[in-house]
């Protein structure tokens, strides 16, 4: 593996210190899809790692699924050095490091205006169509409609080979298969249409299931495994949610949802910012819908179990009252969502944008916003077992003050 480059993060003393274990059975991660926006979810878990939260079950979809694997493949102390060299593996600076004595290096370009940052984004995203991403993908040559219909080369855009290669580097999937943390990454059948699940609690893990949740057509092929072909899981649902607080057996559970979409949004003003909406609400997977019927299912089985107290057995043993019991249940759950807030010039193809800036910036934004969540103390307190179930978004919150932090920076121009 390349020599690791120190990826840029947030100052230590603006961090948070480790946290007492919550009360509950099973902190878990839930990582969503979302390309080069991953990077954010690395800035989470850093702010997570830092205040000694370490997840019992981490789920991914797409490039979530690969920062999951990182997690759940390598011990605790290696975590967020593993996922740095990944995100510096990846990424790059689109005008060439000949630049760097002019400019600087990347990460020293963090406030430059916000045309400067949009014309970077757009060379580096023209630079990833063409030339790919280090260690993750690379165009066809030739491209596929010069294979023969059938092949494998014929059904996308670019190979991800390399990916195989940079996961087996980066992850010990002997570790993922010891299930010391609970591992699932979601893909779809391409056959069936059916969405699937590979668990450790039913499969053993490898590279090839990481991929197969990340293989997004029509630019990543389909991925075999055990005779069927997979794409990547966004494509029915593109956040873990509805897996991990419905699988049985049931836990308490505190589980931080990391979305890179988010579901709100102000009214387009041109056609890019129509092409940004439609793809922030098709990837969002209408996350906080998603948490309403998962909270009105919670609060129906917590009455449930509570009603069914005082049936009588004999009621309770007839074939519609195991139904009924097997449902109830009075485990508890808190959500806490953190959702990555765009910035005003990052457009429609913001999610196959690999430059080092972005991704610093991405990173950044995580671990801030996930140190602002950690410092909400209700987020660890068990909710009571008639609530069953809350919830914690505190998106208006960093709105507010990203807005502020515009409107300086505006001010200052």
């Amino acid at each position: 593996m390349p020599k690791l480059a120190r990826v840029p993060g947030p100052r230590r003393d603006g961090g948070i210190g480790p946290i007492p274990r919550p009360p509950f059975d099973c902190v878990a991660l839930l990582l969503q899809g979302g390309g080069s926006l991953g990077a954010y979810q690395g800035g989470v878990y850093q702010a997570l790692a830092e205040a000694d939260l370490h997840p019992d079950w981490v789920a991914g979809i797409s490039i979530g699924a690969i920062n999951a694997a990182i997690i759940a493949g390598n011990p605790p102390e290696r975590r967020v050095e593993r996922l740095r060299a990944f995100w510096d593996q990846v990424t790059g600076n689109p005008l060439g490091q000949w630049v760097d004595p002019w400019l600087g290096r990347p990460e020293q370009l963090s406030g430059i205006g916000d045309m400067a940052h949009g014309l970077l984004d757009q060379l580096s995203t023209f630079q990833a169509f063409v030339a790919g991403a280090p260690g993750f993908f690379k165009p066809r040559v030739p491209p596929p409609g010069l294979f023969p219909s059938g092949k494998p080369e014929s059904t996308s855009f670019y190979d991800t080979a390399a990916l195989a290669t940079t996961l087996e580097s980066l992850v010990d999937f002997d570790r993922i298969n010891s299930k010391a943390m609970h591992f699932s990454v979601g893909a779809v059948n391409v056959r069936t249409g059916n969405f699937v699940y590979f668990d450790t609690d039913t499969h053993r893990i490898g590279p090839r299931h990481v991929m197969a949740s990340g293989a997004l057509p029509p630019g990543f092929p389909a991925i075999e495994i055990d005779g069927e072909y997979y794409w990547d899981g966004g494509l029915v649902s593109n956040t873990p949610l509805r897996w991990v607080v419905e699988f049985e057996p049931r836990r308490d559970t505190l589980a931080f949802q990391v979305d890179l979409w988010s579901a709100r949004g102000e009214f387009p003003r041109d056609m890019t910012d129509v092409a940004v909406r439609q793809k922030e609400i098709q990837f969002s997977s209408r996350t906080r819908a998603a948490t309403d019927r998962i909270k009105s299912t919670q609060r129906i089985r917590s009455n449930l179990a509570r009603l069914l107290g005082d049936v009588p057995a004999e009621l309770r043993d007839t074939a519609e009252g195991r139904v009924l019991t097997e449902f109830a249940d009075l485990k508890v759950c808190n959500i806490v969502q953190l959702i990555y807030r765009s910035k005003h010039y990052e457009g429609n193809t913001k999610d196959c944008e690999f430059s080092r800036l972005s991704m610093a910036d991405h990173w950044v934004a995580g671990y801030e916003d996930a140190v602002r969540a950690l410092q909400h103390k209700e987020i660890f307190e068990r909710p009571s077992t008639e609530e069953g179930f809350r919830a914690f978004d505190f998106q208006d919150e960093q709105s507010a003050e990203h807005d502020a932090a515009r409107r300086q920076a505006e001010g200052r121009s």
